[in-house]
């Protein structure tokens, strides 16, 4: 993956989040320059027991220190680390957060000029309802069927907004955001919630983009999976210029756009695509220019 502008160079970040969203947004602020921290608990990170090899990529750089926050040690050992960070980055509920004496009044009492970045399941006073990236993306209508998704869309998408979350707060601490002036800006707190991260990829959905009678939903010939010979092919011929280049190859007329639509020239194209191999097909991107992407 290219380095990204190291936007966050200078920034000290402070992770108490388990599991994904939080340590993949503290994998994204490392990658943006950030001096990343991160507390775990005696028995460490779950993520660490049932994925090693992602543990260790969104952790690769990051100073990872044992505190337990239910005592006195661990405690002064975090406000050790409170008292020198600019962003906290943390995921717990905010009843728990209140318990571990971390509630935002609190804490911005402490550590004036200190930010938080807190990533819940769900905005506001549902941040306290249980739930995980497979019941936030059903809440938003992102699981038809009964197959699980491809991958934890809410979760990741959630990551990059928490990521967004601390450059924001980072301008806050740069004079730049509020232009205010002040030799010591104040603090802020951002919620991130996972399911309005699922709300937000939902949009497409809910502008009818993505649903069966949508242009990407399934209505345009050219914007499909098919089977081919020995696999599967993606089709992303949405436009005029990439329709008629599939047309051409399939040997379909194409008289207006509107064809496009037809079932009859779905046939068509999927019955020439059966007739040709994954390689045929990306020889075929290649000298006709059209984007499709053969998958087995």
């Amino acid at each position: 993956m290219p380095s990204p502008i190291r936007a966050l160079q200078g920034i000290r970040v402070l992770s108490l989040a388990l599991n994904l969203p939080g340590p993949a947004a503290l994998m994204r602020c490392r990658r943006m320059g950030a001096h990343c921290v991160k507390l775990e608990p005696p028995g460490g990170d779950p993520m660490a027991h049932y994925n090693q090899p992602a543990y260790a990529q969104m952790h690769e750089g990051v100073q990872v220190v044992v505190a337990d926050l239910k005592t006195d040690a661990g405690q002064k050992l975090l406000h050790r680390e409170l008292a020198r960070i600019d962003v906290l980055l943390t995921s717990f509920r905010p009843s728990a957060l209140d318990k571990l004496g971390l509630g935002w009044k609190h804490l911005h009492a402490l550590y004036p000029v200190l930010s938080q970045v807190a990533i819940v399941g769900a905005p506001g006073e549902r941040a306290e309802e249980p739930g995980h990236d497979l019941t936030y993306l059903a809440d938003n209508g992102l699981v038809p069927g009964l197959d699980l998704p491809a991958t934890l869309y809410a979760d990741m998408s959630g990551s990059l907004m928490a990521s967004e979350a601390v450059l924001q707060a980072a301008l806050v601490r740069n004079e730049r955001y509020a232009g205010s002036g002040e030799n010591h800006p104040q603090g802020v707190f951002i919620e991130v919630a996972l399911s309005a991260a699922a709300a937000y990829l939902a949009l497409p959905r809910q502008w009818g983009l993505t649903q069966r009678e949508g242009s990407v939903g399934g209505a345009h010939a050219g914007y499909s999976i098919y089977p081919c010979k020995d696999g599967r092919v993606a089709v992303a011929a949405l436009e005029p210029h990439f329709a008629a280049a599939l047309c051409k190859a399939a040997g379909v007329e194409l008289s207006d756009q509107r064809a496009m639509r037809q079932p009859a020239t779905r046939a068509a194209i999927g019955a020439f695509l059966q007739t040709q191999t994954r390689a045929q097909l990306g020889q075929l991107a290649l000298t006709a220019d059209i984007p499709l992407h053969c998958m087995e």
